[in-house]
């Protein structure tokens, strides 16, 4: 133990996460040469195999890499509380934030928001992750995350960040060219846009057929933010979250009383990362954020608001 490196655990750490040497050197700023280097002088170090490799699964944690990677976690966030302590950022917001989020809500209600919080805290810098897939917190692909499910099992703080809807959005010039839409039923004679549904990485997203029977989508794509593009070609309609369609003009609610989807948003992260104050005051601007953008997020306005940072 003595000839044991400390700042291997963090290449291990990264290799544990990404699966892959190439994908822990793109993270760590260095070559993967140098990773694997590092990784075979730990388990030199420590007497043991850490890792299986395999061309399929690239790096695969053994059963002594599954024991190491619960205190080489404790350790990489003891060191980070240290930091804010020692460096000034016990009383000023300094170091990384990354946030993962559904693609939708990172581009169009995320983006701004945080944007507004880092020109108030230069000594911060933020990842945001907006992806249609879900993000891996105990990987550490991000810090903090807004998910449409909350997590079943872990050791995670979570709260409900906000309920919001989506509704039944088109073009005016696609309302004037199609049959009149006065009901529900009404809709069986239109085109939709939607999901691919085989491929949605939640159920949560499949809401078409759930919400109108026998609806037909002819142009379906794994992206919200595509289906919102499409939408505003005039062509078809689409279900479309109300903080994206209700800040466009062009987009008006089709049925609003009736086609409308309430959904939800959890704010999560790891118990050990809930400690860090630039974790705990982004935590708490994002959930300022969305209270005071409830209007917005349920339909009600067409406005977005900011908070101080």
């Amino acid at each position: 133990m003595q000839s044991l490196n400390w700042d291997d655990l963090r290449y291990f750490l990264e290799v544990a996460r990404t699966q892959r040497a190439s994908g822990a050197a793109k993270r760590l700023g260095v070559d993967h040469t140098t990773v694997a280097r590092r990784v075979r002088e730990l388990e030199a170090a420590l007497g043991t195999v850490l890792f299986d490799k395999s061309r399929a699964d690239g790096f695969v944690l053994t059963s002594d890499g599954q024991r190491l990677l619960a205190y080489a976690d404790t350790v990489e966030t003891t060191v980070q509380s240290a930091a804010e302590q020692f460096t000034g950022g016990a009383h000023s917001l300094s170091g990384h934030v990354r946030v993962g989020s559904t693609e939708g809500f990172g581009c169009f209600f995320l983006s701004p928001q945080l944007a507004r919080f880092a020109g108030k805290h230069p000594d911060i810098s933020i990842d945001l992750l907006p992806v249609p897939h879900f993000v891996s917190l105990s990987k550490r692909e991000a810090d903090l995350a807004i998910m449409l499910e909350r997590p079943e099992r872990g050791q995670y703080v979570y709260t409900k960040l906000c309920d919001y809807r989506l509704k039944l959005y088109g073009t005016r010039s696609y309302l004037d060219r199609h049959p009149p839409v006065n009901t529900v039923t009404d809709l069986r004679d239109h085109a939709f846009i939607s999901y691919v549904a085989d491929l949605a990485f939640s159920r949560e997203l499949l809401y078409l057929d759930r919400t109108i029977p026998n609806a037909t989508a002819n142009l379906c794509s794994t992206s919200v933010i595509a289906q919102y593009h499409a939408a505003l070609q005039g062509n078809a309609l689409a279900i479309l979250p109300c903080f994206m369609a209700e800040l466009n003009p062009l987009l008006e609610a089709v049925l609003p009383d009736e086609v409308v989807v309430t959904r939800h948003f959890w704010l999560c992260c790891r118990e050990d990362l809930r400690k860090l104050r630039r974790v705990t005051s982004l935590w708490d601007y994002l959930r300022a954020a969305a209270d005071e953008n409830r209007a917005l997020l349920m339909g009600e306005s067409r406005e977005m608001r900011y908070v101080a940072a």
